[in-house]
């Protein structure tokens, strides 16, 4: 069962089981799909909250 991702040792379970999923042939509309999505934005919301990457300096982005 799915659950929200709380602490580093699940999210690190979560990017394992994203890799491995992203790993085999998936059909659409199939489980795995629906756990790779879900899975997916469960580590986006984290990272989102725990890993935000700040915007950069308009004038460093240029010169990047």
């Amino acid at each position: 069962m799915l659950k929200p991702i709380k602490t580093d040792d699940q999210y690190n379970q979560a990017l394992a089981r994203v890799y491995d999923l992203m790993q085999t042939e998936i059909n659409e509309d199939s489980a795995e799909s629906d756990e790779l999505e879900i899975l997916s934005i469960l580590v986006k919301e984290y990272e989102s909250e725990y890993y935000p990457v700040p915007s950069p300096n308009p004038l460093e982005a240029i010169k990047f």
